[in-house]
């Protein structure tokens, strides 16, 4: 794969996505960021035949290599004829799994002959002295490390598949899927779909149980040979070594799993609205910025607010991912309560699939009463323990005070000094639950956001110029009085 031309390279890209990443930083004690390793996160987005679309995300750790080989195996499992419309949802959910069991397989085939030649290797080493390092055993230490390096990796993925007009979502760890209706009465209607398989997730913990796993333990230490899925492709460390694993020494058989949570099918038929994969650097980050609460809603809102000025999918996914690396850069450096959880980001990736949604002919100008300044969106709703109902207005386009007002109530939400550009003076928040779940009002055209200028807008002029809001008359005079008097000063002295 990595020494030929892949044949999804000649697969149609959909044209109804776009995708925005932003590699890893580390922010030193001066603020400036540096790359702490290649990019690992990975994406697929292919058009098949009869109304089949692919959508992938894929988070790499310790490399890239497993991310890139299942986005390419995968997508070779499911858009060689494998998929059609006759299809069930019982079938699509089998072709699915199948299609995540033969990535892993295929995958730890791939370094079969790696994982033999590391453990010959290793033999030879543990029966050499210490004293005896000669050139030729340094030569197999540095063969070693090449060899772990070569099979060690994992990948967490969501994807998504568009199957005659229906969605189905299939997740093996820690990324994130959204999709975003727009109701004939302009709502927007929020779901996250499935749950993230993190040492937090209280299925997965039962499930680890029921194998002899101490899952109290599990939840304390919050990860798993250095992360926090527990659900996840490739690591054959973690697959086959657990029992070598203190927290998985118990089990009865492999605890970690690459079989993914299917959901579906979503029926699309008449939305209106767009789907979200997230990778779970992206999430992380906003999360660390800003709280794990609003995340899912600030997030759509970023969405929302770019496809109303951007007339790119790419440009708009790429536009978010920016927003959010821009607002977890502001935290860190503002010292604030946050800034401790913001030294550091992972990469980020971000898909956008929009669903009949449209894009604006030309990119839209964006005004600001006198005297207003435009925050990041931060939209309060409930939590997924809550099942009440709330109808909320929200005045994104503010006075200069840093403060959401949210009816009657004033409640100051956001890190102070990082405003973001972003279409927003009024929108209606309903908060429901189903999983995770909320909605967000939008305007007649679809958009959360709507530009204004207070009551009366400036009109141009025949010369295409808007008059300015302050009237500098009195000001120049009193420069040209000021000035004329000092000129007649210099004069009289000078004679």
């Amino acid at each position: 794969l990595e020494q030929h031309q892949s044949w999804t390279d000649d697969l149609p890209s959909c044209q109804m996505c776009g995708v925005g990443t932003a590699p890893n930083c580390v922010y030193s004690p001066d603020s400036k960021g540096s790359q702490a390793h290649p990019m690992e996160d990975g994406h697929l987005r292919f058009r098949g035949e009869d109304g089949c679309f692919l959508y992938g995300v894929f988070n790499g750790y310790d490399g890239s290599r497993v991310a890139n080989f299942a986005a390419q195996r995968l997508t070779a499992e499911l858009l060689l004829g494998q998929l059609n419309s006759s299809h069930t949802d019982k079938d699509v959910h089998r072709i699915l799994t199948q299609a995540f069991d033969v990535v892993e397989r295929s995958f730890f085939e791939t370094i079969d002959d790696a994982l033999a030649e590391k453990a010959l290797l290793s033999s030879h080493k543990e029966n050499v002295s210490f004293h005896q390092l000669s050139p030729q055993n340094q030569k197999v230490q540095e063969r070693l490390k090449d060899l772990e390096q070569e099979v060690s990796g994992g990948a967490t993925a969501v994807v998504a598949l568009i199957l005659d007009n229906k969605l189905y979502i299939a997740n093996v760890g820690t990324n994130r899927a959204l999709l975003c209706k727009s109701s004939v009465d302009g709502q927007n209607q929020v779901l996250q779909i499935g749950r993230p398989h993190s040492t937090d997730n209280e299925d997965e913990l039962q499930r680890l149980a029921a194998l002899g796993v101490d899952a109290a333990r599990v939840r304390q230490a919050g990860q798993i040979a250095g992360q926090s899925s527990v659900r996840r492709l490739g690591d054959y460390r973690v697959k086959f070594n657990y029992s070598e694993i203190d927290l998985l020494s118990a089990a009865k058989s492999r605890p970690i799993i690459a079989e993914p949570e299917i959901h579906g099918s979503q029926s699309l038929e008449g939305v209106t609205g767009f789907l979200l994969l997230m990778s779970e650097g992206l999430i992380n980050a906003l999360e660390s910025a800003h709280g794990p609460e609003q995340v899912n809603q600030e997030i759509v809102a970023m969405v929302a607010a770019e496809l109303a000025q951007q007339t790119n999918l790419e440009a708009v996914a790429q536009s978010v991912v920016e927003r959010v690396k821009r607002l977890h850069h502001d935290v860190y450096v503002s010292g604030r309560q946050r800034a401790p959880y913001c030294s550091r980001h992972e990469d980020m990736t971000l898909l956008i699939r929009t669903l009949n949604y449209p894009l604006p002919r030309d990119k839209q100008t964006l005004t600001l009463p006198p005297g207003g300044r435009i925050y990041p969106v931060s939209v309060p709703y409930s939590n997924s323990q809550s099942t009440s109902k709330t109808s909320v207005t929200l005045s994104l386009v503010m006075p200069s005070q840093n403060t959401l007002t949210n009816g009657t109530n004033t409640a100051s939400t956001l890190e102070e000094g990082t405003p973001t550009p972003s279409q927003s003076p009024t929108a209606t928040l309903q908060s429901t639950n189903n999983q995770t779940q909320s909605s967000s009002s939008s305007s007649g055209d679809g958009g959360l956001f709507q530009s204004q200028r207070g009551n009366q807008v400036a009109q141009p002029d025949e010369t295409g110029r808007v008059p300015p809001y302050v009237d500098f008359s009195q000001f120049y005079r009193l420069w040209g009085s000021d000035h004329s008097d000092s000129q007649s000063t210099r004069v009289m002295t000078h004679l």
